[in-house]
């Protein structure tokens, strides 16, 4: 029997993080069991994401050995900010990168919220090159940015962006929204939506055109109401997509077609 929460038709994940959700024992999650959590409400594929060169690796072992998961690869901006040897570091990722299960370079870009001017060069750096990366592998490119709006868009806009981008856990406002949808870039909305203090959030939804909308729970992060204070799962998605369908007046069945026709483009074929 489906429980009220499943959705009435196939979503993706497109951002989530399952090796950071350690159990007590500190050993890495059941992978099958997340996966059976997230099918029964119908998360029917998740990209996990990469942030340094051992869970990138994770992620590409992971996706290897499942078939409803696809990986991408990258050195979080903090991560390049703290890296004694970026350069070798870059190498890895590039090699991991053309994969097969590997499906993006992500998540890449600016983070200044916790980088010290001083080592926000080492991130321009690593950002350049994943971008360099996402070109020579014709593959997508997932933005983290934090308190980097404008520079995060220059990036992109002067050294040349990828075919495909997609700004992960987009946390701009409908005026950003507008700049991204004139570019074709893709915006991933996690259950941020559902806080009631992210009206901005909302409106900048409304400003994102039907093909350019993406899902994700960024996992064990930002759980959406009204689950606020567990960690994030897939199995949370529903919450957020029926955020998306209150917030843009489309039905649940067009909203999930929509994310599932856009993930597979981004990211399939599936």
């Amino acid at each position: 029997m489906k429980s009220a929460l499943t959705l009435v038709s196939p979503v993706v994940d497109t951002h989530c993080h399952m090796d950071v959700a350690f159990d007590d024992d500190f050993e890495l999650p059941d992978v099958t069991q997340a996966m059976a959590s997230a099918r029964a409400v119908n998360v029917t594929k998740v990209i996990q994401v990469g942030c340094d060169l051992t869970s990138s690796r994770w992620a590409a072992q992971v996706a290897l050995e499942h078939p409803d998961i696809w990986a991408t690869v990258a050195l979080h901006p903090n991560a390049a900010a703290h890296d004694s040897d970026l350069e070798s570091s870059l190498t890895t990722i590039a090699e991991l990168a053309q994969l097969p299960q590997v499906r993006g370079l992500g998540e890449t870009g600016l983070d200044y919220y916790r980088t010290e001017k001083a080592q926000a060069a080492a991130q321009h750096v690593s950002f350049k090159a994943h971008i360099d990366i996402a070109r020579e592998v014709g593959k997508p490119v997932i933005i983290h940015d934090r308190d980097a709006h404008d520079d995060v868009i220059e990036m992109l806009q002067t050294h040349g962006a990828p075919e495909t981008v997609v700004f992960h856990c987009f946390s701009g406002d409908a005026q950003m929204a507008k700049i991204c949808a004139d570019a074709g870039w893709y915006m991933s909305i996690p259950g941020v939506v559902t806080f009631k203090n992210a009206q901005q959030l909302r409106d900048a939804v409304l400003e994102i055109p039907d093909h350019l909308l993406l899902v994700e729970t960024d996992s064990p992060f930002l759980t959406p109401s009204p689950n606020r204070g567990q960690a994030n799962t897939s199995a949370n998605i529903p919450w957020t997509v029926r955020a998306i369908c209150e917030v843009r007046g489309q039905s649940e069945q067009e909203i999930c077609e929509l994310l599932f026709s856009n993930a597979a483009r981004v990211f399939g074929p599936f």
